[in-house]
């Protein structure tokens, strides 16, 4: 493992507003940086009460204007929602204005429901064209040619990186194809993640862009000094998706005591399946179950996240997955 980023969906904690998910995005960026954090992701969602980030270029310009150093970028992009002109100017602003710092990871899926993707696209295309857009969008990033058609302007010549971001084996064969990096929604679609990594490691074509795969894998997180308190600050986390499975999304619930007075027990397994690539606990039961995921899937980089209610312990359970995946990186590199 080489690097460890963060992932932030920008969460509305039930009792407060999205200007304040927002305020605390840009304090989480700025620690995420002061940490160590080689990345800081942030993802695009529709029509969600309790996440934030649905505009996410302007999101992502935001916390780029508030750091210095960290890269900042997407996690992703739901292609299919957007023009890929519109993306590469977007992006490509972007990386005229913070040079060296924005990613791009480009997913396929809506990231909403089919009402809301209706009302994003107008139109709803029966094809998949989400391979022959990543390669039209990437195509607005490269040299200057001063007799195209279509320029996307700022964006050419800016070289963005792209990844493709996935869940199944669709994008590890597209980004195999391509020779790009690759990440993977592990934190909550586990199901086919070394299926996919093994596809996409064996049949990866290098390329201008990637010499040899770079696979990414999502973890989430929730630490806290004991085993105990950890547990009850991932409750929310647990609540929320449960009520996202059964049409009832809302703002990041506040944690409870016991989540299964809460959630039927079908229900809350298939939660903690879904959610099961991932560490809880205190500082060393963190390092254990982090080092056991690396272990098991081998990524280059572990992006981790987290939702959890109250900012001041999202912000601690960052601090202390910082600390443990610096260790965890330090080691990898030594061996």
């Amino acid at each position: 493992m080489q690097a460890f980023s963060l992932l932030d969906l920008s969460p509305i904690p039930e009792g407060l507003t999205a200007a304040d998910a927002l305020k605390n995005t840009v304090t989480l960026a700025q620690a995420a940086e002061r940490l160590g954090y080689t990345r800081y992701w942030l993802a695009e969602h529709h029509n969600m009460p309790g996440i934030a980030s649905a505009a996410t270029s302007i999101v992502i310009g935001h916390v780029a204007g508030a750091t210095r150093t960290i890269r900042v970028g997407a996690g992703g992009i739901m292609l299919p929602n957007h023009a890929p002109l519109v993306i590469a100017e977007q992006f490509g602003t972007l990386a005229t204005l913070y040079p060296g710092r924005i990613d791009l990871g480009l997913g396929r899926a809506p990231g909403t429901d089919m009402g809301t993707a209706r009302a994003l696209r107008r139109n709803m295309a029966v094809e998949d064209t989400f391979p022959q857009d990543v390669v039209e969008l990437m195509g607005y990033f490269g040299p200057v040619d001063p007799n195209a058609t279509v320029r996307a302007i700022p964006g050419e010549g800016t070289a963005v990186p792209v990844w493709i971001l996935g869940s199944s084996t669709f994008g590890a064969q597209l980004a195999a194809w391509l020779g790009l990096p690759y990440a993977f929604a592990s934190h909550f679609a586990p199901a086919m993640l070394g299926q996919a990594l093994e596809i996409y490691r064996s049949t990866f074509r290098p390329s201008e862009h990637l010499a040899k795969p770079h696979v990414m894998i999502a973890a989430g997180v929730c630490a806290a000094p004991t085993d105990a308190e950890a547990g009850f600050l991932r409750s929310s986390q647990i609540l929320a998706f449960a009520r996202l499975r059964t049409g009832r999304p809302g703002t990041l619930p506040r944690p409870v005591d016991d989540v299964s007075a809460e959630v039927p027990p079908q229900v809350l397994a298939q939660v903690e399946h879904a959610l099961s690539v991932s560490a809880t606990g205190a500082p060393e039961t963190l390092r254990r179950q982090l080092a056991a995921i690396i272990e098991t899937y081998r990524p280059d980089e572990v992006m981790v996240t987290g939702m959890i209610h109250d900012p001041a312990a999202r912000l601690r359970s960052f601090e202390i997955a910082a600390e443990v995946l610096g260790d965890l990186t330090r080691a990898s590199k030594a061996a």
